[in-house]
């Protein structure tokens, strides 16, 4: 039997009942139920709580997949639950807002935080009942605070002005996304190192949305010779969309209505240059290019912008980049493409006062 005492969660419907069991002379286990025969979620908010429950787990050779989040969770992130727990026996799920990738004029104050709720969703991707080899439940919450994660920097708003460690990926981070959130990546990059650290998973789970975080996670474990991950065990699953194609963001919970009726253009830009690539044909016949790509993109941007504008609608669309880059270099594609070339045409758009993004894959599929 796994045996940790950790906190029971709040915020799961149904009473609880809660027996303390010993087995061993100094730990103890917390055994809780919603009344419906599943396991309660346990919560860790502290690393000597977490280590001790991965010793746990290394010593019965149980495999562990991570799926980092920032909370605020959406059908997306359940499916990268879903997918870590169909494959390994347990699985940890981080939910932290995470200060060093935010500048100082974004959404760190209002980016949503939905614990309980968050909770909730997660509750309904455990299997019932839980197989008898798993520890209670296969899958916990890592939820640590500002001064867990950054020791030396505490509470702090504005982290990277302040000492610490940091990890910078060069060479890959200052593009695309880097180049119009600059610094963002360092801190993705230093926060999942020190997630990859706490959490030593066997594998790890990200959404193809985030493209570009996740190529260069990749890039990172195989430079830093991670174990836990290994790069080929950083999975890259497709991108989760709505009916209209929108890909889900736990940023949509901005979007008016009339917003949300718009959003879906990025989506339709992208699939327009893709669509191009695919044609194999220009106007003049000439070998295809980034420039074209881009331009197709761009297109559909601004004809939305003005559709907007004729109809008076009162939603304010801004395009921010439409790239195209390698997969594997980051280098932005401009001049012809070529034939079997892998590569990612990504984007994106203002909506109002939130930020989208999206990316279709060229050539490639995520693994």
């Amino acid at each position: 039997m796994f045996t940790l005492n950790i906190p029971l969660v709040r915020g799961i419907a149904g009473p609880s009942k809660l027996t303390l069991t010993r087995t061993s002379p100094r730990v103890f286990v917390r055994k809780a139920s919603n009344g419906n025969g599943q396991p309660h979620i346990p919560v860790i908010r502290t690393l000597g709580q977490l280590r001790r429950w991965r010793k746990e787990a290394r010593d019965k050779g149980l495999e562990v997949g991570v799926v980092p989040t920032m909370g605020a969770l959406h059908e997306g992130h359940l499916n990268l639950v879903r997918t870590s727990l169909s494959r390994h026996p347990l699985t940890v799920m981080t939910l932290f807002v995470n200060p060093m990738q935010f500048a100082p004029h974004e959404d760190l104050s209002s980016y949503p935080r939905t614990f309980d709720r968050d909770l909730s969703l997660l509750q309904s991707t455990l299997p019932t009942p839980p197989s008898p080899r798993q520890m209670q439940s296969p899958l916990i919450i890592f939820a640590p605070t500002p001064d867990v994660m950054y020791p030396l920097k505490g509470e702090l708003q504005d982290l990277r002005n302040h000492k610490g460690v940091e990890v910078d990926v060069r060479g890959w981070g200052e593009v695309m996304e880097g180049a119009s959130r600059p610094q963002f990546f360092k801190g993705v990059a230093t926060v999942c190192t020190k997630l990859f650290n706490a959490v030593e998973p066997d594998h790890a789970y990200f959404g193809q949305k985030d493209i570009q975080q996740a190529l260069l996670l990749r890039i990172l474990v195989k430079d830093l010779l991670l174990s836990h991950p290994t790069s080929s065990n950083l999975h890259i699953l497709p991108t989760t969309r709505s009916s209209t194609g929108l890909a889900l963001s736990s940023r949509n919970a901005y979007l008016s209505p009339a917003e949300l009726k718009v959003s879906p253009v990025l989506y339709d830009a992208l699939n327009a240059a893709k669509g191009l690539y695919e044609s194999k044909d220009t106007a003049e016949g000439k070998d295809i290019t980034g420039e074209d790509l881009i331009a197709a993109s761009t297109r559909v941007v601004l004809d939305e912008q003005e559709r907007i504008l004729s109809e008076n609608e009162g939603v304010e669309l801004q395009l921010d980049y439409i790239e195209l880059f390698d997969k594997d270099t980051f280098e932005p594609i401009r001049g012809p493409i070529g034939e079997n070339r892998e590569f990612v045409i990504a984007g994106a758009i203002w909506v109002g006062k939130t930020r989208l993004i999206d990316n279709l894959l060229v050539g490639w599929e995520t693994s």
